[in-house]
């Protein structure tokens, strides 16, 4: 180093500037900021108004605890925090925020005007900064809690300043922003201002459930079902939505860590798992998933603007989550529309709510059964070949956690789709998907339980797979012998498979192998295991379904529809398409001007 040396302690403001540039990327992130303290605040109710998508004006109001003078002055210094001491709390943070730099960052680059009273005081203090600049600071009437005015965010900084979007984009972003933290908060009453026009109005003290419905309205509730899991320490709950209601990207996925909107690579990940085999690819589910930890067991501080967190033990967040969705989705009784409640004792055949005013005399009869009516019977595997008919007049017994209370074949129509009535509307089933759906589930409990039978191949086949895969493969054969799969090493990257399970016999095994090396590669053994697992039963079940142009009798239909309401996950085949598609008579009633 030369004389005198070059390194420099920067200015306080250069310093500042700096750390907004982590903290500040647009209006939205001055108000996660701004929220998170008035939450951490004890706040109840906390208004926000935002003129120009906030680039002119972004103002919150709270009535949490407030501040004194000295802290209020100490707020706008860089890292002056009233939630963390030492080092040793970084490892158990409670709050939302902690770094104690928000406040200093954003008035650097902005006006900015704070007035705050503590609740035991009769006059509260204003002050004044302007960019990073302290004006003002005096005594000044306001109600108890805190009031936050950002003005002409990035005015000393206009090269900053260009980057932010129209006005109108940025209203988008203070949205967004707006509905996370209301939905991370739903106890907490919540408005918002824009432009002068209230936008959201949210009434404090309600429940998940409720501050869902007001913001996404009852449409989405109706296909929402609600999450509960608790192992150990972590403890889950929300809502997701049923395998039918999906979208083309993960926007509407909700993830909340002990309060903090946020996410990590695992947590898509089981989400993924939880609905492979329900959805087709492409497709993701609604979810609002709240998370609580012990602090301890969850790092925030390992992203600037603490989007991302780092869990002790991913795998049991991983396993809990999976098991939340899984467990959601199995029907519990409810009936097949979301959010109605179950009828719980039998119905006669054919309510008089429901008799057809226009009786057609050439309709051929067709059999009611209802459910429950007699004990349940355990699922049975359906065929085509199978001609185990019931007596006419029969009542059909089927488990108690049937979709529907009672139910009617009406008929097929298109050689293919058979029509149902039930109590509260009618349903399309696809035979095929139906049967998949069957099959599936019967081969993968199989499977399971360790009952699965292996067959032998008339001819042994080599397969020679690249290093990488070889690689994974070899460590877990003894987990793909599990599976059925009779598979040994013949030298090199070379394997060789004498057996199948019983029924999977058609599949590409080379495909087969690469498949499981790629997911244990990517996956992790425990989720590789169970997704290749469900996967080859898929196809297998599609291949052994009955085909979309087979002719069933009533009888055959009957037993399908007892065997689909059997099922754990009767909505959709194992790839995702629906097995059903129901429309109320409130539905048809509304087409037909009956409304």
């Amino acid at each position: 180093m030369s004389e005198g040396g070059h390194i420099r302690l920067l200015p306080a403001d250069v310093a500042n500037k700096i750390a907004a540039g982590e903290v500040v990327e647009r209006p939205a992130s001055v108000l996660k900021e701004i929220l998170e303290n008035a939450i951490d605040a004890g706040a109840s109710q906390i208004d926000v108004e935002a003129v120009a998508g906030g680039t002119r004006l972004v103002s919150v109001s709270d009535n949490g605890s407030g501040m004194n003078r000295d802290d209020a002055l100490l707020s706008i210094e860089r890292h002056a925090t009233s939630k963390i001491h030492t080092a040793a709390d970084i490892e158990h943070i409670h709050t939302l925020g902690f770094r104690g730099e928000a406040l200093a960052a954003i008035s650097s680059v902005s006006r900015f005007r704070i007035r705050t009273r503590c609740h035991d005081e009769l006059a509260g203090t204003e002050l004044v900064v302007s960019g990073g600049k302290l004006l003002d600071v005096k005594d000044a009437g306001c109600p108890p809690g805190t009031i936050l005015e950002i003005r002409d965010l990035f005015f000393n900084l206009p090269a900053r300043r260009k980057f932010l979007r129209s006005p109108q984009t940025e209203t988008t972003h203070i949205r967004q922003m707006f509905l996370l933290q209301a939905l991370a908060w739903p106890a907490v009453g919540m408005s918002l201002t824009l432009d002068g026009r209230k936008s959201w109005a949210l009434a404090p003290g309600a429940t998940p459930l409720e501050r869902i419905r007001e913001l996404f309205g009852q449409a989405l509730i109706d296909g929402l079902r609600p999450l509960e899991q608790g192992r150990g320490d972590i403890k889950l709950s929300g809502y997701v939505s049923l395998p039918a209601l999906t979208r083309g990207d993960r926007t509407e996925q909700y993830v909340f860590v002990n309060g903090r909107p946020a996410s990590a690579p695992v947590i898509g990940y089981a989400i993924n798992e939880a609905f492979h085999s329900l959805i087709p690819a492409g497709r993701h589910p609604y979810i609002f998933m709240y998370l609580d930890l012990e602090p301890g067991l969850v790092d925030v501080n390992v992203h600037p603007t603490k989007k991302e967190v780092r869990f002790r033990r991913s795998s049991d967040v991983r396993d809990a989550i999976i098991g939340a969705i899984r467990n959601a989705l199995a029907k519990s009784g409810a009936a097949f529309v979301a959010g109605q409640t179950p009828i719980p004792e039998p119905v006669p055949p054919m309510p008089a709510a429901v008799t057809p005013l226009l009786k057609i005399d050439d309709l051929p009869a067709s059999r009611v059964f209802s459910y429950p009516r007699l004990p349940p019977i355990e699922p049975r595997p359906v065929t085509v070949e199978s001609r185990a008919a019931q007596k006419p007049g029969d009542v059909v017994k089927a488990a108690p956690k049937a979709p529907w209370t009672w139910c009617r074949v009406v008929g097929q129509i298109n050689g293919l789709y058979v029509l149902l009535e039930t109590e509260d509307g009618f349903v399309v089933m696809d035979p095929h998907a139906a049967h998949e759906r069957v099959l599936f589930e019967k081969l993968l409990n199989a499977v399971e339980h360790g009952q699965v039978e292996s067959q032998g191949l008339l001819v042994p086949e080599t397969v020679e797979l690249q290093p990488r895969d070889a690689l994974y493969v070899r460590k877990n054969i003894e987990l793909i012998k599990t599976l059925g799969v009779g598979v040994s090493e013949f030298g090199g990257d070379t394997f060789v498979v004498d057996a199948l399970p019983r029924g999977m016999d058609g599949l590409g095994i080379k495909d087969m192998l690469i498949d499981v090396a790629r997911h244990l590669e990517t996956l992790g053994e425990r989720g590789s295991h169970s997704r290749w697992r469900e996967e080859a039963i898929a196809q297998a079940a599609c291949k052994a379904a009955v085909k979309a142009r087979d002719r069933l009798s009533l009888s055959e239909v009957e037993q399908l529809v007892i065997a689909l309401a059997s099922a754990e996950m009767p909505y959709t085949c194992p790839h995702g398409r629906p097995t059903l598609i129901y429309t109320s008579f409130r539905e048809l009633d509304r087409k037909f001007g009956r409304e």
